[in-house]
């Protein structure tokens, strides 16, 4: 029986409510032991007992309304965020792509920030050298390679994120919508670069609101639904149910050969 390289048992994550003070400040200082032990009590649910696995080599894309719990998901496997209850085993190398540039240093030059984020991800710097030219050609950055961070737009960090993520040989990999990186010329090669992981042995969680990345890159998708599991199968059938509970108009035969752009607008 094949074993699962992510796995997620009766997990379940919440938020203390810091920001919320009921009443006002002054009801809370004149009531202070009491306003304390309420922004302890109360959580923001995330995520409630969610349970599935991910297979090695398997393409399992999570779709939901915002703030159903798909990017805490994301961050559990990740391991930048804990479970309240519940277990999660990762087993692999994993490479996130979360937020495109949020793990470079401003005052480190692009190439500088290649290598650094490289061996943050468990590679050496020998390895990552070797990717070096490949990485630079593929962000289109030309010069800016040898300048520093902070003189790149917001554009230019998501295209050299993407770029170093996707040529550092990932095991598993973690995509939270940055299919949307650059012009739309660079958008093609990213969708080019994702179709041959598609094709490769690499595992991919994906997050998306896009119906069509679902159906066009995924083996099996999960829906999640109010914090929950509410579906999980075939990309093409779970794209049917979701659409039909949103209320949008979905022909699956569209899928059959040239497979459009269909985007949920459950957003």
């Amino acid at each position: 029986m094949q074993e699962p390289v992510i796995s997620f048992q009766q997990v379940s994550k919440s938020y203390p409510l810091y920001h919320h003070v009921r009443g006002g400040i002054k009801h809370f200082l004149f009531n202070f032991s009491k306003g304390v032990r309420s922004l302890r009590e109360e959580h923001y649910e995330a995520l409630r007992d969610i349970s599935f696995e991910v297979y090695k080599g398997e393409k399992f894309g999570i779709i939901g309304r915002n703030g159903a719990g798909k990017s805490t998901t994301l961050g559990l496997i990740a391991g930048v965020l804990k479970p309240n209850r519940g277990i999660v085993k990762v087993r692999g190398r994993i490479s996130p792509l979360l937020a495109l540039g949020a793990g470079f240093q401003r005052e480190l030059t692009g190439r500088e920030n290649i290598v650094m984020n490289g061996v943050l991800m468990g590679l050496t710097r020998r390895e990552v050298k070797r990717k070096m030219e490949e990485i630079i050609e593929f962000s289109e950055l030309g010069d800016f390679i040898d300048r520093p961070i902070l003189t790149y737009s917001s554009g230019m960090m998501a295209r050299l994120g993407f770029s170093v993520v996707a040529h550092l040989d990932p095991e598993i990999l973690l995509i939270d919508e940055v299919l949307g990186v650059g012009d739309i010329r660079f958008q093609k090669k990213c969708l080019k670069k994702m179709t041959e992981f598609k094709e490769s042995g690499i595992t991919m969680v994906l997050v998306t609101h896009s119906i069509n990345s679902v159906i066009t890159l995924c083996d099996r998708a999960m829906w999640i639904d109010n914090h929950t599991v509410r579906m999980i199968g075939k990309p093409l059938e779970l794209a049917i149910a979701y659409c039909e509970e949103a209320g949008v108009e979905f022909d699956p035969t569209a899928y059959d050969q040239a497979q459009p752009q269909v985007e949920s607008s459950m957003v």
